[in-house]
């Protein structure tokens, strides 16, 4: 199974709206078109939808190599609030052992960045994609 394929089970996802553009060797980017749902009570993006797509493009970056890697830490800086529009989180690699992987998440508005990402995860080498448990 490709990641493509593999991140279309990401219901929590789906659910917010988030949608896969690409991905590459350690590398992916998603989209999310802000609603009125997506909002906090000060009418800006709510940092949990912010967080939730830069976690996808993270999960999909860490899944590209073919085995499943679970998500073991991450944090967030937002830099720049949200009203509306689109954001693309672009997740790239910066570090790949056998066990453990890093990476960057910058997320953009109008190709300005308004929050970054970090993320390590954990690579289970002998799990392939689609497999249970």
């Amino acid at each position: 199974m490709d990641v493509q394929d593999y991140m279309k089970n990401d219901l929590f996802a789906a659910r917010n709206d988030i949608e896969l553009l690409k991905t590459g060797k350690g590398t992916a980017s998603a989209k999310l078109t802000v609603k009125p749902h997506h909002l906090n009570a000060y009418r800006t993006l709510h940092g949990g939808a912010l967080f939730t797509l830069a976690d996808f493009a993270f999960a999909a970056a860490c899944n590209s190599h073919g085995t499943v890697a679970v998500g073991i830490n991450a944090s967030m800086s937002y830099i720049k609030a949200v009203t509306e529009g689109e954001v693309i989180a672009e997740a790239e690699e910066v570090a790949l052992g056998s066990k453990l992987s890093n990476y960057i998440v910058k997320v953009y508005q109008n190709k300005e960045i308004v929050a970054i990402f970090e993320g390590m995860a954990y690579r289970k080498k002998h799990v392939p994609l689609g497999s249970a448990g």
